[in-house]
């Protein structure tokens, strides 16, 4: 069996080749920037190994020995899953990695912009000294928390968050009632946006949530303004939507560690937003949960290997 590491973020995939090599797999190693790219390191492999790479369509029909993809993390809207399931292809992700660190990353972020932490920062090093030059600070005690999305990372990121704020309303309509967390009021897209003080996303990129807050939802913001946090996935949000609403007040802050396109434009006014925080992408990342996704990224491949399915499916091969 031979396995096609398409790229990789780190200098040496050195922990995933030892893996696959000691399941008696053969390893070849690229740094794919497209689909094209792929195609052409990629001809006689039995599985891919993703992280940004783009997987096609035109991949699948021009190697039909593919059977296999694992995705170097959770997020896999770069693979085409349609095609990828009329090919019969495995598709695996790797869940349960971060499980820490995005909750605690989304906290850190929600809490530096309601107490104005960032804000206060700047103006400090630019020579101002003055509590209440960044904008009106209230009681986090009195707030109502909002969680979009109650898969693992938005339900711990939920508990977490849960003792500080007086409410915690959620939108998820694909949780049954049944799962549904106590003491967290279930409410439409439109009441979060309307009831909610900050607003934590915790969603997969999909059609059906690609731009879910856009225009028509943070029109639904009352006067007293919101705060947003993104540490899901960048494409979430209408960001040109989200930049008017920062102008005209009614989003009172934004903290980003996912961008629809990255890394961003250095002259992106998001980037130079005097009520912005971004992040780059790092909300996954320790030391710990590196070696952790890299194990499971390549482990996926190797149980495969073995017993012909894949752990962690998202699509279901033949």
């Amino acid at each position: 069996m031979k396995v096609l590491i398409t790229d990789t973020q780190v200098k040496e995939p050195d922990i995933e080749v030892k893996i696959l090599q000691a399941a008696g797999i053969e390893v070849i190693t690229a740094q794919c920037k497209s689909d094209q790219d792929i195609i052409a390191h990629a001809k006689d492999v039995d599985a891919l190994l993703v992280t940004y790479a783009p997987v096609s369509r035109a991949v699948f029909e021009a190697c039909p020995n593919i059977k296999m993809i694992s995705r170097n993390g959770i997020g896999v809207d770069s693979i085409d899953l349609k095609a990828a399931e009329d090919h019969g292809i495995w598709v695996s992700n790797v869940p349960d990695y971060g499980y820490d660190e995005v909750p605690t990353h989304a906290i850190s972020l929600m809490f530096s912009l309601l107490r104005n932490i960032t804000f206060h920062d700047r103006n400090v090093r630019n020579g101002i000294w003055n509590f209440s030059l960044t904008g009106k600070v209230n009681r986090i005690a009195d707030m109502t928390l909002g969680v979009l999305g109650l898969g693992r990372l938005g339900k711990f990121t939920m508990e977490l968050a849960k003792p500080f704020f007086k409410e915690v309303i959620a939108y998820d309509p694909y949780l049954p009632s049944e799962k549904w967390p106590s003491n967290v009021r279930n409410v439409s897209l439109n009441e979060i946006f309307q009831v909610a003080n900050v607003i934590t996303l915790h969603l997969p990129l999909s059609p059906e949530t690609n731009q879910i807050v856009n225009k028509e939802v943070l029109n639904q913001i009352p006067e007293r303004g919101v705060y947003l946090v993104n540490t899901a996935r960048g494409g979430l949000i209408d960001l040109d939507a989200a930049l008017d609403c920062l102008n005209q007040g009614r989003l009172l802050g934004i903290g980003l560690d996912v961008m629809p396109v990255e890394p961003p434009p250095i002259d992106h006014p998001i980037l130079n937003h005097p009520r912005s925080i971004v992040t780059p992408h790092t909300a996954w990342y320790s030391e710990a949960s590196v070696i952790d996704l890299r194990q499971k990224f390549a482990k996926n491949v190797v149980d495969w290997a073995k017993h012909g399915v894949a752990p962690n499916a998202v699509i279901k091969g033949r």
